[in-house]
């Protein structure tokens, strides 16, 4: 986890790919599949690597566990929710 923030604002919590991968329990290639279709919003690194605001995906974890069991293809952004930077 990559933690950020200026001097005296609130400090962002990121969460790289394997990260993401191990609280969704799915494989880093499902987390990359679900980023390509827009179904995760992340930031882009100066060095190109993706990463994820622990606060949204822990939102979305949170809602596809209240969603109806057998909803296949991942989490889903909702209005509001922001894709890349």
């Amino acid at each position: 986890m990559v933690t950020t923030g200026a001097r005296g604002a609130t400090p962002r919590q990121y969460l790289t790919r394997s990260e993401v991968a191990r609280v969704f329990e799915v494989s880093p290639a499902t987390v990359a599949r679900w980023t390509r279709e827009g179904k995760l919003p992340f930031i882009l690194t100066l060095g190109g690597q993706r990463r994820y605001l622990l606060e949204q995906i822990s939102d979305l974890v949170r809602r596809s566990r209240e969603s109806p069991a057998g909803q296949p293809g991942g989490p889903t952004l909702t209005e509001g929710s922001t894709s890349h930077a």
